[in-house]
């Protein structure tokens, strides 16, 4: 058994996901193989994907590796920030540029800058941003990919003693410090009993960078230049990537 362990934005969804793709999708999982979404997207996110787009997949790994869920929603995994330094950390984004923050907990909530912003249940300013028992990931986004990576490193600078400050383009995922997609992909190889030379990695942003470094790998063509440079191969897509595998 070999796992693919694919990002969903820019790398399974690269050109849309057409019959190629689910037809290699499909033959990968009927060899024996588990077939796994890697996103920096939340749980809720990657669930809805995984319903619209309708691609066949053995697991969800959300949050950067940070949440693991079987297809049907079931959680089998949670990586838990400590909720204290939720604010503090919201309050630095502000004073840093951010606008907004979203905060993936057991419900989800996001926080503004400005309170006229706030016009929708579950949008809320740091001054009444409720209690929340953990938090899975924070992300928010940048007018710029400088600013994006200016921000990162402030992140880092101050909280990398508890949290790891993701970039992905001109976002910003942040989890805590033990996390990323490498992570998810070995916490979901050891749950299956299956061995690191047979984890397969594809992405195409900073965001995949551990993943890339960690396992063979795959980056896209159309991947940002650190990517291709770590990575074992280069492909068109998904589709590419399984047939070259199962050769």
């Amino acid at each position: 058994m070999k796992i693919i362990g694919s990002d969903y934005d820019g790398t399974l969804n690269h050109g849309g996901i057409d019959d190629k793709k689910l037809a290699a999708i499909e033959k990968w999982r009927k060899a024996g193989n588990v077939f796994a979404l890697v996103s920096g997207r939340g749980p809720d996110g990657v669930l809805e994907l995984y319903e619209e787009k309708k691609f066949g997949c053995d697991y969800l790994i959300a949050n950067n590796g940070a949440v693991i869920l079987t297809p049907d929603g079931k959680e089998v995994f949670c990586a838990r920030c400590d909720a204290s330094v939720a604010y503090p950390l919201v309050k630095h984004l502000f004073e840093n540029g951010c606008e907004w923050a979203h905060v993936q907990t057991s419900f989800y909530c996001r926080i503004f800058a400005d309170e006229k912003n706030c016009t929708k249940e579950g949008e809320y300013t740091l001054e009444n941003m409720p209690e929340i028992p953990y938090f899975s990931q924070i992300n928010t986004q940048l007018p710029t990919f400088e600013d994006s990576a200016r921000v990162t490193a402030s992140v880092n600078e101050v909280f990398g003693d508890k949290l790891n400050p993701l970039q992905n383009g001109e976002c910003l995922d942040i989890v805590r410090k033990d996390t990323n997609k490498a992570e998810g992909l070995y916490r979901l190889a050891e749950m299956l009993s299956v061995g690191y030379n047979d984890i397969i990695a594809v992405g195409d942003n900073i965001n995949d960078t551990h993943m890339i470094a960690e396992f063979r790998s795959y980056a896209m063509e159309n991947a940002v230049d650190s990517i291709k440079e770590l990575a074992d191969f280069i492909t068109p897509g998904v589709a590419e990537l399984i047939e070259k595998e199962l050769a």
